[in-house]
């Protein structure tokens, strides 16, 4: 059965994939699939998220947002809020650093919502986020 919503499929290079199995598994929760040595296939809320092994990895770039250098490229989810901060209790009792700390953004306009950054430990950059609209995802 085909699910109601389109699930992506994301494949991200990793350079230790047991750090990233520790990561995605312990730390995040998520339930791992198919593996072989060279890659993890992962279900990240429904999303085929697969780490791949690569130990070589491009320069981050970082563009400003609301105050904070946001790094590019980053991926990540929408979650509701209370779920937004069960994950980051989950980050912060792993001792995981930020880089952007849970904050409310864009306080009272279209679009406000929870985010936070971080790094996986291969380097790529995370950003989970929950809007106090839902109808605002796309909000111009």
């Amino acid at each position: 059965m085909s699910p109601s919503v389109p699930r992506f499929h994301l494949a991200m290079p990793v350079d230790d994939l047991a750090a990233a199995a520790e990561f995605y598994g312990s730390v995040i929760g998520c339930e791992q699939g198919r593996s072989s040595d060279t890659w993890i296939d992962w279900n990240l809320r429904g999303h085929q998220f697969v780490t791949h092994l690569a130990p070589t990895r491009p320069q981050a770039v970082h563009n400003p947002v609301d105050g904070h250098d946001v790094p590019v490229p980053h991926f990540g989810l929408i979650l509701e809020i209370p779920d937004f901060h069960t994950l980051a209790d989950r980050f912060r009792a792993a001792n995981t650093p930020f880089v952007i700390e849970p904050y409310l953004r864009f306080e009272g306009q279209p679009g406000e919502q929870w985010t936070m950054f971080l790094y996986d430990p291969a380097g790529n950059a995370l950003e989970f986020k929950a809007f106090a609209n839902d109808d605002d995802v796309f909000a111009t």
